[in-house]
């Protein structure tokens, strides 16, 4: 198949050598990226592969797609975009939708104390992570997770099913309505990294977790940062519990 991927990060990378891998012609548009992000542009570049660092439009696609592939990409896709390919574009989102849609999913799924995330393989229209479900996997959070290792957990494995996903796709599957209460969240980072007075303390212990994604700032409190659970006693308390 031809297939367009829009891609970021190390997922992106992933599944770029996923779809090569099956023999597929790949054009990939993607972001710049700094010295701590997989560089997706740098394996285009390696592998030889067509790409871009512009905006997806309709008038700039390189050819009519088979399947638009969407990982990680940070722009909202219009559509236009959506009808070139035919209705055949999906997404990969990091929740169990409809619950957390938008940004920093995974983020408010531990801030707010959930027992489970997962990843939501979905078709793509015109609502933000609004489209029928194609694939959904439940992931446990676990008490000692870090932002970073639960979106690492989440992330390998929804990249275990990503090529399931092409082929369903590919055959036409119909995905189902997306059912339950919808939550979403703006881009930005939760209540500004800041620890806040009113929070009880096993959501305050949850919230330097759920900061904890180096190399981004770790959470704060009264200005300065928090790294650890014991630091934030310290500060609060002056002593360790």
């Amino acid at each position: 198949m031809r297939i367009i991927l829009c891609g970021y990060h190390w997922t992106g990378c992933k599944a770029l050598e996923l779809l090569l891998e099956a023999g597929h012609e790949v054009f990939v548009y993607t972001h710049k990226t700094e010295n701590s992000i997989a560089d997706l542009e740098g394996l285009c570049i390696r592998k030889n592969i067509s790409y871009t660092l512009d905006k997806i439009t309709a008038e700039n696609l390189p050819f009519v797609p088979d399947m638009i592939c969407s990982v990680y990409f940070r722009q909202i896709i219009k559509k236009d975009v959506i009808d070139a390919a035919g209705g055949r574009i999906f997404n990969l989102h990091p929740s169990l939708l409809p619950r957390y849609r938008g940004c920093s999913s995974l983020t408010w799924a531990m801030i707010n104390g959930e027992a489970e995330c997962g990843f939501t393989y979905h078709y793509v229209d015109t609502g933000c992570d609004t489209g029928k479900i194609i694939l959904q996997k439940k992931i446990k959070i676990e008490d000692f997770d870090t932002q970073l290792t639960l979106y690492n957990r989440v992330m390998f494995r929804s990249m275990e099913y990503f090529m399931e996903v092409v082929g369903l796709v590919e055959r036409g599957d119909p995905g189902r309505e997306q059912e339950g209460e919808a939550i979403i969240y703006k881009r930005g980072c939760p209540m500004n990294g800041e620890i806040r007075d009113n929070m009880d303390w096993a959501m305050k212990e949850r919230f330097v977790r759920a900061m904890c994604y180096p190399p981004y700032p770790a959470a704060r409190y009264q200005g300065e940062e928090i790294r650890s659970y014991e630091e934030l006693l310290k500060k609060v308390r002056g002593r360790v519990k």
